[in-house]
């Protein structure tokens, strides 16, 4: 067979924008070539049109080529602080309505670690299955088989606090099955919740309307059309007093009335009342709103303690400095200023962790309260010592009160600590479309799906 050409950008995004949204530049034209390539290679295919209308005719060979470009890799309780404001909202509102079982939706789910983290979140907390209702969704046919499987390896298990490995889990080689206790409690299903079938399907059923909304990290791979078709599914899917838990990265794109949850994470949201403005500035200004990038700065750089992210830090920061990132050397900018080393930020007293704080500072966001909330984050750098979470929820903090450029230093700056913050790169990522740099867009959202499928790797 003579070698595959390159597959006319046209028609590989339009397939794949058409059938899921997929935003090209969210993981590159080179990624979608590869995808089409393999396909290809696969069907004994030389022609590129012949192929095109196969995917266009053929169900399953559409799934086969979305198969090659998902990112359907998770972990289980990915921010803790999020179950735990689910803990809370579950169980008030259960309180508040006997009888009726509180309705939540996963979408998309991946492999299963967010519906299964969600079951044991509830089971732990002392809830009967029968008090709860989990329905499950992705575009994946993989991932959903390898979810009903539930079977997993320890990749899925990097979430600091495993105990609810030895409680829900039984070693069976080197894998770890689930206790059927918690996969009954989920429902899982093939679906996309940008089409119309799906969401009239749910409604008409009456496994919708939900009281909550999983619909964590699949905005910043769409397209601003399929973003809107996602936001307005949500609104139909969502009960009026209900919540949506989305990525840290996220919630500056929604464009409807939607404000913090106040009881709960900084990142779980739900519909503003009468009065209420949303807090999370809009992705949809124009470049002139926003400031550009200055350029960087000439300060020398300070040793770089490591440190691993997520809004709950998954072991404790060691203090012995690595290589430069990775970041570092393919180009990216580098902090605006210097990083203060271990020994610089040891002069106040170490009065509580890294969690406990991203605690207090969630507390004090979802009050509105984001300068004192950046104080806090400011004061424990000293502290504690330098964290690539602290500078991240800092960054995601300036950018909600609209100091964008501040908000790009504090990314860069746990980037800087933690070369594989993938939830850093697509708030950059989000931050360079907005002001109209598109090339960088893409730049950053290449690297975030380095990082993710290096992680699937491990």
């Amino acid at each position: 067979m003579t070698q595959t050409p390159a597959l006319p950008s046209t028609a590989a995004e339009e397939v794949l924008r058409r059938w899921i949204g997929l935003d090209p530049h969210s993981i590159g034209e080179a990624a979608i070539r590869r995808a089409v390539r393999l396909r290809m290679l696969s069907l004994g295919l030389d022609d590129i049109q012949a192929f095109v209308r196969l995917v266009e005719t053929d169900r399953t060979e559409r799934d086969r080529l979305v198969e090659e470009v998902v990112v359907a890799e998770s972990w289980f309780f990915r921010d803790q602080q999020v179950y735990d404001h689910l803990r809370r909202f579950v169980s008030a509102r259960i309180a508040a309505r006997p009888g009726d079982p509180v309705r939540i939706l996963s979408a998309p789910c991946a492999a299963g670690e967010e519906p299964y983290s969600i079951a044991m979140a509830l089971l732990d907390s002392g809830l009967r299955s029968e008090q709860f209702r989990i329905d499950a969704i992705d575009i994946s046919r993989v991932a959903l088989s390898k979810a009903q499987t539930a079977r997993y390896s320890p990749n899925a298990f990097r979430n600091a606090d495993s105990g609810f490995r030895d409680r829900w889990f039984r070693m069976d080689g080197g894998s770890a099955m689930l206790d059927e206790a918690v996969s009954r409690c989920i429902r899982f299903a093939w679906a996309n919740i940008l089409e119309e079938s799906f969401v009239s399907g749910a409604l008409d059923s009456g496994r919708a309307p939900y009281d909550v909304v999983f619909c964590r990290n699949l905005l910043i791979y769409l397209t601003p059309d399929a973003r809107a078709a996602v936001e307005r599914s949500i609104d139909r899917l969502l009960k009026p007093d209900g919540i949506v838990v989305l990525g840290a990265a996220e919630p500056a794109i929604l464009q409807g009335n939607w404000v913090a949850d106040s009881a709960g994470s900084t990142f779980t949201l739900r519909r503003g009342g009468s009065g209420e403005t949303a807090r999370w500035p809009s992705l949809a200004a124009g470049p002139s709103t926003t400031p550009r990038r200055p350029a960087p700065s000439t300060a020398s750089r300070a040793h770089q303690p490591k440190a691993t992210v997520r809004l709950a830090p998954r072991h404790p920061v060691p203090i012995t400095p690595p290589p430069l990132s990775s970041l570092d050397r393919q180009g990216h900018a580098a902090p605006q200023g210097p990083i203060p080393t271990p020994d610089e930020a040891s002069t106040g007293p170490r009065t509580q962790n890294v969690s406990q704080t991203l605690a207090e500072v969630n507390a004090l966001a979802n009050a509105r309260r984001f300068k004192e909330a950046i104080a806090l984050c400011e004061s424990a750098q000293k502290d504690l010592g330098p964290s690539a979470e602290l500078y991240f929820i800092a960054g995601i903090m300036h950018q909600t009160s609209g100091s964008l450029t501040v908000a790009e230093d504090c990314f860069h700056k746990t980037l800087y600590l933690d070369g594989t913050h993938d939830e850093a790169l697509l708030a950059l990522s989000l931050l360079a479309e907005q002001r109209g740099d598109r090339g960088q867009a893409e730049q950053y959202r290449r690297s975030a799906l380095r990082v993710v499928e290096r992680k699937g790797d491990r």
